[in-house]
């Protein structure tokens, strides 16, 4: 007994802990004092501090502007993507009959991996994983609103999309550096509740970076209290600031024309593989860029760039001949210029520098006139001898606008450069040589040609609609620069541009340009190039240019265009491609009444044929003089090109594969390298090229059944027979 009181006694652990327990409770609740009455401990604002860790803040993204062409076709837009993520929590389920988190894991990997294509194991193997959600990357990044559709569709719980915006350019590469593009950008922020991304739209280059603030909007924002999730608790207070999206940008691009310039601009990139070829045209009554486009060119949706300066605006290059058009409008304004009167052409020596005309040897004695009408260099060198003076020169290409920027709504627009100081320089500026320019300047000095001496500016904003309330903020209009020249000269410039096109003499320069009935005016370059110190003098060491406008009286249109180092063809590339265009235009806008009935060029939107009655197709076709390609004998249609609500003209072809096994090639002679290669690549057939322009021989004879191995070797020859002129 008295070794158990001996025990009891000693044992004050009980106590201890008592004493321990007591200890901590009082410096709980002296930690709860202090919180609950001073309003900053340890120098973090306690009110704040609790605000903030249980307020979720979410950006509300505006959504950016589109671009459009004149008529309202879209040229780029918004389009959604979603990032698949699937909620691996258990906690999220609250009803076990409405689960919110994966719950078959096996069965959910096995169906979305078709969808995602990915593989099963690696899909299985991310929602293994002990985290509440996870992405499911790679093939569940950037899917389509068909595949998120396909994949809701199959009702898989805790599998859900995290939305974001892309840029989408529908027609591809079509007026890629009038539209440019836009990036999107993401930022990972790190949270308790893992990553969270936010993402920016950036215009980089074209209309889309020049009015990149006007697209974008502005963001709004989303305030609340959350739970321990990280998802909004319930019947609590949250300030929302909404978005405001961006506005809409028109352009003064006709879709139509912009079309026509493609295909010519691509099959002379294709036919003649120049350095680069460039064609832009104009309204010469307003002053609006209704197309341009340039080679080698860019899908704005896969930025395969090689090159991020607009040809318009950004190359600088020495436009040659072309300039003597304004070389002469300057001694024609001084008073100086004689027409008639006679000059010794071929050569000519300045200060120990030799010029000769293009030829070598000139004309003979000719006139001042004839000069023009034969791009003579030494008619120039005469006219800077004594009728106008280097200041003179100057002082006109200021005022017609080269040696600064026309101000066209485009970003990094260059000015060129106008620097001649001697004798032998002043001479080569005046036949274009030694000084830069660019293809919009041109277009711009032409309005004074084609307005009777009032000079325009170019512009292609058409107009900037806010799409959140239809009103028109912006509208693009006509803006007369001065009257530069009078119209008396005028006239006489344009009579002298109307010979060297439809001249017959021997050393008239630009007869390639001629159509007749069309009244084309114009005026040919070939321009030296200068690299390393020295110009080139291969065969092909050249940019050639055109600059012209039709009709004559009353122009309409003015179109530029400028090609460097074709392999072939030299200048007669780009006047094939500028013939074709200019009669395109005309039959597109009926520019010429006696043609209205018969070839006037409409418009229509391309319907889906699947399934239809050949026949009946045909004849609808035929109607609306568009031709039909019939591939096989069979009754109905299982395949087209150009596809449904594609954009097809009078005279366009249109592709029909028919319920036939057995194909048949057409007869394809005549055919664009363009047309035999959309033929070919619809019908999974091989072809080869030899030579240059339009089909002269094909291999397979017509009507011949095709079989699969099959190779189709084509001959392509010019089309028009012009006569190839290398004068300037």
């Amino acid at each position: 007994m008295k070794k158990g009181n001996r025990i009891n006694k000693n044992w004050n652990v009980p106590d201890k802990i008592f004493t321990i327990f007591l200890f901590l409770m009082i410096i709980l609740y002296a930690q709860l004092f202090r919180l609950s009455v001073f309003p900053t401990v340890d120098g973090i604002n306690i009110d704040e501090f609790a605000k903030k860790r249980n307020t979720e803040s979410r950006k509300l993204y505006a959504t950016r502007g589109q671009i459009l062409d004149s008529e309202g076709n879209v040229l780029a837009l918004n389009v959604s993507s979603y990032t698949v993520i699937a909620y691996l929590d258990e906690s999220r389920t609250t009803n076990p009959d409405r689960p919110y988190h994966v719950v078959d894991k096996e069965k959910t990997a096995e169906l979305l991996a078709p969808i995602l294509d990915m593989d099963k194991d690696y899909i299985l193997g991310l929602l293994n994983q002990d985290l509440y959600q996870v992405e499911l990357g790679p093939g569940g990044r950037d899917i389509s609103e068909l595949k998120k559709d396909e994949i809701t569709n199959l009702n898989l719980p805790g599998i859900d999309f995290i939305e974001k915006y892309k840029r989408f350019y529908p027609n591809g590469d079509f007026a890629s550096y009038i539209i440019g593009y836009a990036k999107t950008y993401e930022n990972i922020l790190k949270t308790e509740y893992g990553n969270k991304i936010e993402y920016e739209i950036v215009g980089e280059l074209g209309i889309e970076s020049q009015y990149n603030d006007i697209l974008k909007g502005t963001d709004g924002s989303l305030v609340f209290q959350r739970d321990r999730h990280g998802y909004k608790i319930p019947d609590t207070k949250e300030i929302r600031i909404d978005a405001i999206d961006g506005k809409n940008i028109y352009l003064t691009l006709d879709a139509t024309i912009q079309r026509f310039v493609e295909t010519e601009v691509k099959d002379l990139y294709d036919n003649y593989q120049p350095e680069w070829v460039q064609l832009h045209v104009m309204d010469a009554k307003t002053g609006k860029i209704l197309a341009s486009s340039s080679a080698p060119s860019f899908d704005p949706n896969i930025l395969n760039i090689v090159n991020y300066e607009n040809p318009l605006i950004s190359y600088v290059f020495e436009p040659g001949s072309t300039m003597k058009t304004y070389t002469y409008m300057c001694a024609m304004e001084k008073g100086t210029y004689k027409g008639e009167e006679l000059y010794k052409s071929g050569k000519i020596n300045i200060d120990g520098d030799v010029i000769s005309d293009w030829n070598g040897v000139g004309w003979g004695e000719i006139t001042f006139d004839k000069g023009y009408e034969y791009s003579s260099n030494i008619a120039i060198a005469k006219l800077l001898e004594t009728a106008i003076d280097k200041d003179d020169l100057y002082d006109c290409l200021v005022k017609y606008g080269f040696g600064a920027k026309t101000g066209i709504e485009l970003p990094r627009e260059l000015a060129g450069s106008l620097e001649f100081y001697y004798p032998i320089e002043v001479a080569n500026a005046g036949f274009g040589q030694g000084i830069t320019t660019t293809a919009i300047q041109h277009l711009q000095a032409l309005t004074m040609i084609a307005n009777k001496g009032t000079m325009l500016k170019p512009y292609i904003v058409e107009k900037i609609v806010d799409q959140n309330t239809n009103e028109v903020v912006y509208e693009g209009k006509v803006k007369k620069i001065k009257n530069v020249v009078s119209e008396e000269i005028v006239n006489k410039i344009k009579e002298l541009m109307y010979n060297v096109v439809n001249g017959t003499d021997e050393g008239t320069t630009g007869m390639a340009y001629k159509i007749e009935g069309f009244d084309v005016i114009g005026k040919t370059g070939t321009a030296q190039i200068y690299e390393n110190g020295r110009y080139l003098s291969g065969y092909n060491d050249y940019i050639f240019s055109f600059s012209g406008m039709y009709p004559k009286d009353d122009p309409e249109i003015i179109i530029y265009g400028a090609v460097k180092r074709p392999e072939t063809g030299r200048g007669t590339s780009l006047s094939i491609a500028v013939k074709s265009l200019m009669k395109n235009i005309a039959k597109y806008k009926n520019m010429f009444s006696e043609q209205k009935n018969e070839t006037s060029i409409v418009k229509y939107e391309m319907p889906s044929f699947i399934n239809k009655n050949v026949e009946e197709v045909k004849e609808s076709l035929l109607d609306k003089k568009i031709e039909p390609v019939i591939l096989g004998n069979g009754n109905r249609i299982v395949k087209q090109y150009p596809n449904q609500n594609s954009e097809i003209l009078t005279y366009d072809k249109v592709f029909l594969l028919t319920n036939d096994s057995q194909i048949t090639i057409p007869n394809v002679s005549g055919w664009s390298r363009t047309e035999i290669i959309s033929l070919c690549n619809m019908i999974n057939l091989k072809y080869e090229f030899e030579g240059y322009g339009y089909v002269d021989n094909q291999s397979i004879a017509p009507n011949s059944i095709l079989h699969p191995d099959d190779v189709l070797k084509l001959t392509l020859k010019q089309k028009f027979n012009i006569k190839e002129n290398n004068s300037g």
